[in-house]
This record gives structure tokens, C-alpha cells and sequence, in this order.
């Protein structure tokens, strides 16, 4: 049976995401690090995936290890490949380039 990792926490420092990851993965949580999602903590570049169904138990472990975390997350990654970025701007098309004609100065 597969493992949904469909939870995110997100981080204040990635010391904290790494060793999340330690306690967490030694304690039998099917854990995954992987880069931060801007859209949900601009704090730090890693984040770790888990089992959202057992958020109360990895928060309680986290907390019992001060370990800290900015926020938990429901979190399902897209899967067409693109970033909510590369998404909103992709029918976007982008300006001409200018070219510009130096004058000489007078």
C-alpha cells in the first residue's frame, strides 16, 4: 500500500527541516524533504512532506523533541509539471524586446 505524503511543514530554518526529518523517519513516519514551496513559507527553502492523517502525533513528536515549525500544510504538488507561477504567466505572452537607439549626446 502506498503512503500518501499529502502534509507539509513548512520552516523557520533549515536545521530544523533536516532534523525534523531525522526524528521523524526514526520514529516510523514515511517522511520526504523537498524544496520549500514559496506560495506557502517564504521562510525557509526546505520543507518536509508526511502523512497529513497523522499530523497530531508528528506535531506532538516534534514538539516533545523541540524541534520548530512555522506552519503544517494540506499539501498535494501539481502534477502537469508546472509551478502556480509558470501556470498564472503561461498564457501570458511576453512583451517584444525594445531596441534601443543610442543617440549622441550634443
Amino acid at each position: 500500500m502506498a503512503v500518501s505524503l499529502d502534509g507539509l511543514f513548512s520552516f523557520f530554518a533549515s536545521h530544523h527541516a533536516i532534523r525534523a526529518e531525522r526524528v521523524l523517519s526514526r520514529s516510523g513516519f514515511a517522511v520526504e524533504l523537498i524544496p520549500g514551496p514559496k506560495e506557502l513559507s517564504p521562510n525557509c527553502g526546505i520543507a518536509l512532506r508526511f502523512e497529513y492523517d497523522r499530523r497530531d502525533e508528528a506535531t506532538a513528536l516534534l514538539a516533545s523533541k523541540r524541534v520548530q515549525i512555522d506552519e503544517v500544510h494540506f499539501y498535494q504538488p501539481r502534477i502537469d509539471g508546472m509551478s502556480p507561477r509558470k501556470a498564472e504567466t503561461a498564457t501570458v505572452k511576453p512583451e517584444p524586446k525594445r531596441k534601443w537607439k543610442w543617440l549622441p549626446q550634443s
